[in-house]
């Protein structure tokens, strides 16, 4: 089936080839690729963002449409803030204009849109634009869109820490009182309920590695690596992704 446009308001069905009941409650996908891809054709990063952003607009249509229930995207790590300060600040406003011109679309969809990190450390406009987003649709009850900004997984495990040792330093719970189920609580993603951990991990661009993303989360999801770039990710690659998943056993650590 040829790819959809991504500027196209079609969304296609469910592909026949997959079982809407095997479907994976919970996506996570590491968007990687977007300045090689811009590298590959001689152009500026700053396209290669840009271009990204409009497959990232596709997936979250797809993932909608076909009953995904929680899709996790990495948007922007802490350690990205070591990138050059001209490539940053034109992340911070990129992301500032796609959540400002995307928000009515989300609202009227019933996307509950939620960003977790370490928001204090985004410029204030982004911020404040954040805080809308969230208030706009934090009723909504369809798909739920995580976007992880200025984020990575040991910075929410360590918060999360922080949090629990404040609360056994004030008698509110002893050290004793902490085990699994209650680090899980303080982790950013428990807003996603029990569709919190990932089923399934995508990674574009062919690197092999988690990069510091939802370590907490993602002890029993399913691992999937594709050679595309984000920026060429679409129906195809996300429909090859989804079938390869509906292939695999989980045993959760548990013999079949």
């Amino acid at each position: 089936m040829a790819q959809v446009p991504v500027d196209s308001d079609e969304v296609p069905e469910l592909p026949e080839e997959l079982n809407p009941s095997a479907l994976p409650k919970h996506v996570a996908i590491i968007m990687d690729g977007n300045s090689r891809w811009a590298e590959r054709r001689g152009l500026p990063a700053s396209m290669g963002h840009e271009a990204g952003v409009r497959s990232l607009k596709e997936v979250v249509k797809l993932a909608h449409t076909w009953g995904i229930k929680v899709l996790t995207v990495f948007a922007f790590s802490t350690e990205n803030w070591l990138r050059p300060k001209t490539e940053v600040d034109f992340l911070m406003l990129l992301f500032e204009n796609v959540l400002k011109n995307e928000l009515s679309i989300l609202a009227k969809e019933n996307v509950r849109v939620h960003c977790m990190g370490d928001l204090r450390s985004l410029p204030e406009s982004l911020r404040n634009m954040v805080s809308t987003l969230d208030e706009r649709t934090k009723h909504n009850t369809g798909l739920k869109f995580c976007i992880a900004l200025s984020y990575s997984g040991r910075y929410d495990i360590t918060n999360a820490c922080q949090r629990l040792a404040a609360k056994v330093e004030a008698g509110e719970m002893s050290s004793s009182d902490i085990n699994e189920a209650v680090i899980d609580e303080e982790m950013k993603t428990s807003w996603l309920g029990e569709a919190r951990n990932p089923d399934l991990l995508i990674r574009t661009s062919g690197e092999q590695r988690l990069s510091n993303f939802l370590l907490w989360q993602i002890a029993y999801s399913e691992l999937y690596f594709v050679d595309s770039l984000w920026p060429d990710f679409g129906f195809v690659q996300f429909k090859e992704a989804l079938l390869a998943y509906q292939n695999r056993s989980r045993r959760f650590g548990k013999r079949k």
